[in-house]
């Protein structure tokens, strides 16, 4: 069973109201560091999941939660996405950069994921005060309104998209994708997954590859871009799962068609 969407929805804008909006470009020096090299967190980031965690757990007795900060401070809690069968991932504030910039471009994320698949996804966005969300079968939804991505140009040199390749880095894959970035009408990068998943639920693109897997990044995002019409699956060819890190890079298109024509242009041998 699917926990409500709309009790989960008002659970994360209450908590992004409380948390995240009052400290927005009134953080002190104090409350911003580095948990890795230019990895930044901030108070704000660790309050959110932490009230996160204790509310959505109440609401699937036995569950349990797969954070960010959390796997940050221990990353075995990641072991939890294969071994338990009621999920709660969480991004409790995606752009901490951004944020900490002072930039508007940030969210909150939450999935719901049941033996090993992610089933449900909400993207908030505290400033536009807006939450994407979806549950498989039931369609993805956005201010009362479905969601469709963008239909698929004629040809694949014509979508428009973001090429989050930059955590490839040296190696050949990495290189390949970015001597063919011109093949395709390149957007640039917002910092932040879960603005990318909104302008693919928005029609604001067709396309976005990421190389960067962590689940709290792309577990609600590819849920609510496949309720909306798109397809993604890893540059192999494999559904996406949460608990698989390993893979090259994630890839969303709109239909099966057009990410086979897109992954072609992108890594062709010619």
């Amino acid at each position: 069973m699917t926990p409500d969407i709309d009790t989960v929805t008002r659970l994360i804008e209450e908590v992004a109201a409380a948390e995240v909006l009052p400290r927005f470009r009134r953080l002190a020096a104090g409350e911003v560091r580095e948990k890795g090299p230019g990895d930044l967190v901030t108070i704000v980031d660790e309050a959110v999941e932490a009230c996160l965690a204790t509310r959505l757990t109440a609401l699937v007795p036995g569950s349990i939660v797969v954070g960010e900060e959390a796997a940050a401070a221990d990353p075995a809690v990641l072991a939890g996405l294969s071994q338990h069968p009621r999920v709660w991932v969480i991004d409790p504030l995606d752009g901490t950069a951004n944020f900490a910039e002072g930039r508007a471009v940030f969210a909150v994320m939450v999935a719901y994921v049941r033996d090993g698949r992610a089933v449900a996804g909400w993207i908030h966005d505290p400033v536009r005060g807006i939450t994407a969300t979806a549950a498989e079968k039931e369609g993805a939804w956005l201010a009362g309104k479905r969601l469709k991505v963008a239909d698929a140009p004629a040809a694949p040199d014509e979508m428009t998209g973001t090429l989050l390749a930059g955590f490839f880095g040296a190696r050949e894959l990495g290189r390949r994708i970015q001597a063919r970035r011109d093949r395709v009408r390149a957007k640039r990068s917002l910092r932040c997954a879960g603005h990318e998943y909104l302008r693919l639920a928005e029609r604001a693109m067709h396309f976005c590859l990421f190389s960067r897997l962590m689940p709290w990044d792309h577990a609600a995002g590819v849920v609510i871009h496949a309720e909306a019409g798109g397809h993604g699956a890893y540059l192999d060819g494999g559904s996406y799962r949460p608990a698989r890190l390993d893979a090259d890079g994630l890839l969303l298109a709109p239909d099966p068609e057009s990410w086979r024509a897109l992954r072609d242009l992108l890594l062709g041998d010619d």
